[in-house]
């Protein structure tokens, strides 16, 4: 077995890894490739997690939640995709823990005391968050989707696209502009943060979706995503009218740290399935794993991959203890860049270890490596990542 001990934890780390590997040994390697395969939901592992309560992890206790922090849900997320769930895996609940935390921050009493308990509990849940658009992609200011208002309401109109989870949605958190984008002094101005609720708006006629098909992640479903006159009461509204872009990067450090934490986790399943096979599979009367051509590039890729989980953890620590915002975003979007890529070379090694069987369904890696593929582009690419490292940390000149 890998050694993945390389960080210590704290007293409520080791709980939660504990406890989220208990649940994780209910869904052998065989239940993740039978859900890849038919591209279907987890359903039974989503629910299994949800009767534990982890979709409360960062709700308050005051909402029935677990009260957690980003130091505790790196660990957890980690747990997921390194037991055999991958990147896919902890993608599937991803967004249940995350999007509530806009209402915590944000939402109104009402809001709060009306729907954190109910997701706390796993009766409901806020999967989805609508951004992305074709005309926008990363270029998050330039969405299109509209929000007027009417009297007491709001009317969305709009297209969104590669919008996940939301067949596994109750609510989706949507952005759209409420004020155009010529109108504003900056272009991060104008745009507010609404909670929809998905079968009021199918109940409305004001919602179509389609899935897209897609090569990785196929237990996750992406949606393209078109509003015709939705309305939505103006009680909707997450935070303040026009505020909400910079409600969305509120948070953002510390949901991109545990994404990388799940690359961290895809680049470890990846070395324990390497690594076995190397030392089962024999040629000529070896070994394979007896070969350096065999070991080096898989001791390599778990170097790159407990660095990367070193910087992690230590940045996750850094978050609950520093006010330094710029040198926090660094750190986030260092870890990121850096677990994407050791996810990669380790998914990588883990496939040519492999032969033949790497492309090999019954293998898994052939799974890990489209999924480590994936993170060099989700949810913000490898070269945006240097973009921000170039202007914020070497002071060199906007680039883009």
């Amino acid at each position: 077995m890998v050694h993945r001990d390389t960080v210590p934890l704290t007293e409520q780390q080791r709980l939660v890894r504990d406890s989220i590997q208990d649940i994780c040994e209910d869904f052998d390697a065989a239940y993740w490739r039978e859900r890849d395969a038919a591209g279907e939901y987890p359903s039974e592992f989503v629910e299994s997690l949800a009767e534990h309560g982890w979709f409360g992890a960062l709700i308050p206790e005051e909402y029935d939640g677990a009260g957690m922090s980003t130091e505790e849900v790196v660990v957890m997320m980690e747990e997921i995709a390194a037991n055999g769930g991958g990147f896919s895996g902890a993608q599937a609940i991803h967004g249940a823990i995350y999007n509530s935390v806009p209402l915590v921050k944000y939402g109104s009493e009402e809001m709060k005391a009306e729907l954190l308990p109910a997701v706390a509990r796993g009766e409901k849940s806020i999967q989805a968050f609508g951004l992305t658009e074709p005309n926008a992609g990363s270029e998050s200011t330039a969405i299109e989707t509209t929000a007027e208002r009417d009297g007491d309401e709001f009317v969305i109109n709009g297209q969104k696209i590669w919008i996940s989870r939301v067949d596994a949605s109750d609510y989706i958190v949507l952005m759209a502009r409420t004020t155009p984008r010529e109108a504003v002094d900056k272009q991060t101005q104008g745009m507010t943060m609404f909670l929809v609720e998905l079968e009021d708006a199918f109940d409305q006629g004001a919602l179509q979706i389609e899935q897209i098909d897609k090569t990785a992640s196929n237990f996750v479903h992406s949606f393209e995503m078109w509003f015709e006159d939705l309305r939505v009461s103006a009680d909707a509204v997450i935070g303040e009218e026009d505020e909400g872009f910079y409600q969305m990067l509120d948070g953002l450090n510390e949901e991109r740290l545990v994404i990388a934490a799940e690359c961290v986790g895809l680049g470890e399943a990846a070395l324990e399935a390497g690594a076995s096979y190397a030392a089962e599979r024999e040629v000529f009367g070896t070994p394979i794993g007896k070969n350096q051509a065999i070991q080096h590039p898989l001791a390599e890729a778990y170097a790159r991959v407990q660095a990367a989980k070193q910087m992690v953890y230590s940045a996750a620590d850094a978050v609950e203890s520093s006010e330094d915002a710029k040198a926090i975003g660094a750190r986030a979007n260092m870890s990121k860049f850096l677990a994407a890529d050791a996810a990669f070379e380790a998914a990588d090694a883990a496939v040519q270890t492999h032969g033949g069987f790497g492309v090999a369904r019954e293998y898994d890696v052939e799974r890990y490596f489209r999924e480590a593929r994936l993170t060099r582009l989700v949810p913000i690419t490898q070269e945006l990542v240097l973009n921000y490292l170039g202007e914020n940390v070497l002071d060199l000149p906007r680039s883009y």
